[in-house]
């Protein structure tokens, strides 16, 4: 070796100590662009974690294989390195690993961002591309926008699933671009959330237990492909998030699980590394390289693809030592709380808020956690949304009874005013809603096929009328009657029939009346946008409140019926004198019911109802939801908020 190329070798180690410092230290959020493989003037560099391994060799198409190329250790660093002039985008490789106990294993690259499809299983060389993105003006928007006084209305989709060819292919990234963002697009809503896309060997896990936390599934299409879709759907004025799963991985030999031989990514203690609810490994989120890892791969999704945000799932799994099945023992002060889990997810949104405060970080949290949305410095775990799943469940619950239970069992809807302010909620009927034998929302309502259809456009605008953000499953929106199947498109011919087709242009419709009216979410996190004015008649299952927004002229009146009988005469208590317009009905027959002559416009009556001064009298269809707003009101002025 020369003079100059030992120079050039000292200062590689010593910048690369450097870096991997800050890894061991927990602090390289950016670890992705020094670990892994990383494009150089003649080849590629490659750096693998691996602490407690007597040798790692780097092997692949550029060597044939062949135990050749031995990767040097970087001091006490834990990481080995090496450059591979011959290395080329598009070559396969693999980390031949000697583990701690003499034991040789082939390994993927934990930080590729490409792997082989399957079922083979290489890592696959490639850098990161150099993008010039088109969607300055989606983010200049998106940095200017107040996310809590927003419409938010997420589709959520898993993207092998949405759509199938003839022949039982799924629709590629590309295809998806041509055909998933017009439809979205047109149904009005505001945001698509997929299902996790990081390498998986498994569709059965829906994506869930990854394998490459950094490589788009080839079974989806390239990096760059995916990229070219979130920049079509910010161009399209759409947002793009994704499902991210920090608390545990894949299990299968070649990945990470226990990579050097000993527990590496996963726990030391056997107890917590085993996740028995899911077959997998919980990540040691307590540990410094593993937060580096994690924190990294979170802004590596939003800023490499910029995504509009983060779903976080399971994040009870984290929160919990006794969370899962089997065995625990209690922290230091005898709970069950895993303080290493609350310090990991304060720092991870506090590291994606510090670069990016307008991104979104959701919470798929299945327990009365307090302070999910509270700021760090307020003792919270920092996320800005939580999925409201108590809601979602005591809400399924109550429409899926016989109604003529439902007066026995109406503190299912009416208990979640008392904590809806709590955090900041998204309202969701998700994927995990309508598998495993839970019927589709369609299914799970009650009676024949009308009054299913019809139990659906009332629990769907339920859903929108309530205090919350929304987040609808694919297939929900025309009413699909079997549940999802991971494996198979979805239903879409159900669409010849007519009651199909009118259900969809009921969603299209309802997505539209949502957008259109602030009263539905200008004020969604406070007690001020939403007035209740009955919510204690049980006998009748009916329940009225107003839902107001900032500017005290946009209200909303909102009658539920949630039986089917019809209400006559039916007074509610309204704030002004005036004439007040009837804007949504859910049996209007171009909704899908039968009524074919909307209420048109009411004046009030001089009688005090619900503790208000005036009322309105009107007809409440069976089984329904009608809205009623302020078309010409008096003395509205007066008050001010």
């Amino acid at each position: 070796m020369s003079m100059g190329e030992q120079g050039n070798r000292a200062e590689a180690h010593k910048e690369l100590t450097d870096t991997f410092y800050l890894f061991n230290e927990g602090t390289l959020f950016d670890s992705y662009l020094t670990m892994g493989c990383s494009a150089q003037a003649e080849g590629f560099r490659f750096n693998v974690w691996a602490p407690n391994a007597q040798t790692v060799y780097l092997v692949g198409d550029f060597n044939d294989w062949a135990e050749l190329d031995e990767m040097e250790k970087i001091g006490e660093t834990g990481v080995f390195y090496l450059d591979m002039p011959k290395a080329q985008e598009g070559h396969h490789y693999k980390y031949k690993i000697v583990q701690a106990d003499g034991t040789t294993v082939y390994k993927i690259d934990p930080y590729a961002l490409a792997f082989e499809v399957r079922p083979k299983d290489a890592s696959v060389v490639k850098g990161l591309p150099d993008r010039q993105w088109k969607d300055g003006l989606w983010l200049a928007n998106r940095r200017r926008r107040e996310i809590y006084s927003r419409p938010l209305n997420i589709y959520e989709v898993h993207l092998s699933s949405w759509k199938h060819h003839e022949d039982g292919s799924w629709y590629t990234i590309r295809e998806l671009q041509d055909e998933l963002i017009p439809y979205v697009k047109e149904m009005g809503y505001t945001h698509i959330e997929f299902m996790p896309l990081m390498e998986h060997p498994l569709d059965a896990s829906w994506g869930y237990q990854a394998t490459g936390f950094f490589g788009l599934s080839s079974k989806f299409g390239t990096m760059e492909e995916f990229q070219d879709f979130v920049e079509a759907a910010h161009q399209a004025n759409l947002g793009v998030l994704m499902d991210w799963v920090p608390g545990h991985f894949n299990r299968n030999a070649y990945g990470m699980a226990y990579y050097d031989g000993t527990p590496q990514f996963e726990y030391a203690d056997q107890n917590r590394a085993d996740n028995n609810r899911w077959g997998t490994l919980n990540f040691d989120i307590g540990k410094s390289q593993v937060r580096s890892f994690l924190i990294s791969n979170a802004l590596f999704w939003i800023e490499q693809f910029h995504l509009d945000g983060l779903r976080v799932d399971a994040v009870s799994n984290m929160l919990y030592l006794d969370y899962d099945l089997g065995d625990w023992i209690p922290n230091d002060e005898g709970t069950n709380v895993n303080k290493e889990g609350v310090e990991f997810l304060q720092l991870l949104n506090k590291k994606v808020f510090e670069r990016h405060p307008d991104v979104l970080m959701m919470a798929e949290e299945s327990t009365a956690w307090n302070k999910v949305t509270h700021p760090v410095h307020e003792g919270g775990l920092g996320f800005n949304y939580k999925w409201n799943m108590g809601w979602m469940n005591d809400t399924l619950k109550f429409f899926e009874m016989d109604p003529i239970h439902r007066k026995d069992h109406f503190n299912l809807i009416t208990f979640s005013f008392m904590y809806t302010f709590n955090e900041n909620f998204i309202l969701p009927f998700s994927h995990d809603e309508v598998v495993h034998g839970k019927k589709s929302m369609m299914h799970k309502m009650h009676g024949d096929r009308y009054n299913q259809f019809a139990g659906l456009r009332t629990i769907e605008t339920y859903r929108m009328v309530h205090p919350g953000k929304k987040l609808q499953f694919m297939g929900a929106e025309f009413g699909q009657f079997l549940e999802w199947r991971f494996d198979q498109g979805l239903e879409w011919d159900s669409l010849n029939d007519d009651m199909n087709a009118r259900h969809l242009e009921f969603t299209r419709q309802l997505n539209a009346f949502y957008q259109e009216h602030r009263a539905l979410w200008e004020l969604d996190h406070s007690s001020e946008g939403i007035q209740i004015l009955d919510a204690d008649n049980k006998a009748e299952s009916v329940l009225y409140f107003i839902r107001q927004g900032k500017n005290p002229r946009d209200f909303l009146i909102i009658m539920c019926n949630f039986v089917p009988v019809e209400r006559q005469n039916v007074r509610i208590g309204v704030p002004y004198k005036g004439q007040y317009e009837e804007v949504w009905n859910t049996e209007w027959a171009d909704l899908g019911g039968t009524w074919t002559e909307p209420q048109g416009v009411k004046r009030t009556l001089e009688a005090e109802v619900h503790g208000q001064p005036h009322a309105l009298e009107f007809i409440l269809p069976a089984l329904s939801i009608v809205v009623f707003k302020p078309k010409r009101v008096y003395g509205v002025n007066k008050i001010t908020k």
